[in-house]
């Protein structure tokens, strides 16, 4: 019976190394090239095995001077090098200015500034299952060096995929706008949602060395396919609030105008004459259109 086999990710840690100031080198070089000048001129000048040994010489020195100056490199503010001799890291420059190192390091060079993705318009189903459009940018830079360049293939790729992933789950995770009384949903909680989606961002995308500063929501809709359906049960919604505000305002001020009559003794009415003003200011009140008074020269009960 064969035991299967374990695999384990080994995480990368940067660390970092100092290098030699390019200008001090660069005057090394530079005398270099120019014992190269001197030597041609002397074999030219010269014969036979004087003219040989400047040659000789001349040849690995020309070679050196070539080599060495491929080690030389510069660095912005905000910049960083990752060393690899032969496959090995040797460490990370993080110092700004000119430099010289080992010719044989390759030189990765690595942006440690600050970085918006402005994700693409996703077509998502909210936590109701009413399909959505969301998006979002990402603001994000590189922490560790080293774990963006071995631990990740392309560490601006995986930015971008997982970055799609975290929004789909959030937004997943949320209803649009008809949630249960109190629940968090994605349109009245903007803040909050965003500060999920950088958590979850900051989990996913801590492997490959990516620290995120900022995430929000930058376009939030229904999809076509039922946004004029969900445009008109808001529309009904509002027309439905607005009357419980009109009503519960036009029961309040017949009540108000009953009581003052009743306690200034302004008329006595009975319950019938006080059911017909209540009526009446009903319609005044609660009616969408102008009302117009009908002067009554008999008597109610006529």
């Amino acid at each position: 019976m064969s035991t299967p086999v374990q695999t384990s990710h080994s995480v990368s840690s940067e660390k970092t190394v100092r290098v030699i100031n390019g200008w001090s080198f660069l005057l090394l070089n530079l005398a270099t090239y120019a014992a190269v000048l001197v030597l041609v001129i002397a074999s030219s000048h010269s014969h036979g095995l004087s003219s040989t040994v400047c040659a000789l010489l001349a040849a690995p020195l020309l070679l050196v001077a070539i080599i060495c100056s491929s080690g030389f490199f510069t660095l912005q503010p905000n910049e960083a090098v990752v060393l690899l001799l032969f496959g090995a890291y040797k460490g990370t420059v993080r110092d700004s200015g000119f430099w010289f190192t080992n010719p044989f390091k390759k030189k990765n060079k690595i942006s440690r500034r600050a970085r918006n993705l402005n994700g693409d318009k996703l077509k998502v189903n909210d936590k109701n299952g009413n399909p959505i459009e969301i998006a979002a940018v990402v603001v994000w830079r590189v922490r560790d060096t080293a774990q963006a360049v071995f631990d990740v293939d392309n560490y601006e790729n995986y930015v971008r995929i997982q970055s799609e992933s975290a929004v789909r789950h959030v937004a997943g995770s949320y209803a649009y706008d008809d949630g249960a009384p109190n629940e968090l949903t994605l349109r009245g909680g903007s803040d909050e949602v965003s500060a999920a989606l950088t958590r979850e961002l900051q989990e996913r995308l801590a492997k490959a060395g990516v620290q995120v500063e900022e995430a929000r929501l930058t376009h939030l809709a229904y999809a076509p396919e039922i946004a004029q359906a969900m445009l008109r049960r808001q529309q009904a919604e509002a027309v439905i609030a607005a009357r419980q505000k009109i009503v519960h305002g036009a029961v309040s001020m017949v009540e108000m105008a009953l009581r003052e009559l009743s306690e200034k003794k302004v008329v006595n009415l009975d319950e019938e004459r006080k059911a017909a003003m209540v009526s009446n200011l009903l319609v005044v009140l609660c009616g969408e259109s102008e009302v117009h008074p009908v002067v009554n020269t008999g008597t109610l009960y006529n």
